[in-house]
């Protein structure tokens, strides 16, 4: 396992890490861990609006039309 040094870290981060540790029970290193690991490892679970953002623009708004009346067009032929 590697070490890992942190300079120049602002007081108030440092205040609000030394929280979290003592509310989840453990040590400010072990949380420090935990958080580094919880942003870099873990996959996040994106909403669906980031979902649909991330689709790509094909087609015209024409082409997802729901056909109306009994039988939908024949795209495949």
């Amino acid at each position: 396992m590697s070490s890992l040094i942190v300079r120049n870290v602002d007081d108030a981060i440092v205040k609000a890490l030394k929280s979290r540790a003592a509310r989840h029970g453990r040590s400010t290193e072990a949380e420090h861990r935990a958080v580094l690991a919880d942003a870099l490892l873990k996959t996040r679970r994106r909403s669906p609006a980031e979902v649909l953002a991330a689709m790509p623009d094909v087609g015209e708004d024409a082409d997802f039309v729901r056909a109306q009346g009994g039988e939908a067009a024949r795209v495949f032929d």
